[in-house]
């Protein structure tokens, strides 16, 4: 069923203004709902003390799975905002919005990004298919979906994760987007506040392009016939596209997909053929299937990626800087020291 919010998700930018442009609900900042702990990351940055921020899923959640609590609820229908990654990321969203009857809108943070074609949804799941070419199946997609392709997946989203892999921030120049599109949506709420929020977006853009190219220069280190790295969910699109990885998964996009005997199978002796360098439990799946193919490959676990979802506060990815500098070393370190 698609319900009225997600018109909102695929409105235009400058629609999406429109329905912003009022004060702030709350004399003491700008109540806005995060949905996932990276967002809320950007969010805070932008914000700082101007706005009170509410994250859905919090570190170490899997948005894919999540199920909201009644404080969620809560919260939604006190926003004044509402940051969502789209792209069916947040399967739980269209659920809470109904149920709360929540008025504020939602900003899609994925507008205007430099999308990449869900592999899942063109090779249904085969790692056999999915994997054979990195540049066959993730493919440059257009800017923009349309909005009547987005409303037909809308009705869908239950069962159908999308045209594109929603994993838009494991590339840093999306994630600039990202804090640009939040800075936008901030000033248009609360426009008194517009230079602050213009000023800790563009002070932390610098500070994600310094990343960018530490990124850059780390994996230049890993020799370009060992870059292959084995995860639990195809999550590190970007990350591949961006800095010349490859990634192989038994999962597809989403963590609740199944791998199957015969994939899993498949993929067993692709990481053979294909000499993989590393293999990598995720902080939002199960890390026995990895654990199984590791055993079976003889490739050693070279640790913890997080694709999804910050670490907790004394962990090595607490933020975004910190999780994409920590994903990026983790895989070089364990590349060279093989």
């Amino acid at each position: 069923m698609m319900f009225e919010f997600a018109k909102s998700i695929s409105m235009t930018g400058a629609a999406t203004l429109a329905l912003l442009a009022w004060a702030p609900a709350n004399a003491q900042g700008l109540q806005v709902v995060s949905t996932f702990s990276i967002i809320s990351d950007f969010a805070s940055h932008v914000g700082g003390n101007r706005i009170m921020l509410t994250t859905l899923v919090p570190a170490n959640g899997d948005a894919h799975s999540y199920e909201p609590k009644p404080t969620d609820a809560i919260a939604v229908g006190k926003a004044d905002l509402v940051l969502a990654n789209g792209l069916h990321f947040e399967g739980f969203l269209d659920r809470l919005i109904q149920a709360t009857s929540a008025k504020a809108p939602v900003i899609v943070l994925t507008q205007g990004v430099e999308l990449l074609r869900n592999t899942e949804d063109e090779h249904d799941n085969h790692p056999e298919d999915a994997h054979d070419d990195h540049d066959d199946h993730h493919n440059q997609a257009r800017q923009q979906v349309d909005s009547h392709e987005h409303d037909h997946a809308e009705e869908h989203a239950d069962h159908h994760h999308g045209t594109y892999d929603p994993h838009a921030w494991q590339s840093v120049r999306n994630a600039q987007i990202y804090v640009s599109n939040i800075a936008t949506a901030f000033c248009a709420a609360d426009a008194s506040g517009c230079p602050t929020y213009q000023a800790n977006a563009k002070a932390y853009d610098q500070k994600l392009q310094a990343l960018d190219t530490e990124l850059k220069a780390a994996v230049a280190q890993i020799p370009a016939d060992q870059r292959t790295i084995i995860t639990s969910h195809d999550a590190f699109g970007y990350l591949a596209h961006e800095y010349g990885l490859q990634f192989l998964a038994p999962q597809g996009i989403n963590t609740g997909s199944e791998a199957s005997a015969a994939g899993v199978a498949s993929l067993i002796q692709q990481i053979k053929a294909r000499k993989a360098s590393a293999i990598f439990v995720e902080n939002v799946s199960n890390p026995r299937l990895i654990q199984q193919i590791a055993s079976e490959t003889g490739v050693n676990i070279g640790g913890k990626l997080y694709s999804d979802a910050l670490s907790a506060a004394d962990g090595p990815a607490s933020t975004y800087i910190d999780m994409m500098r920590h994903n990026v070393n983790s895989i070089r370190d364990a590349v060279l020291k093989r």
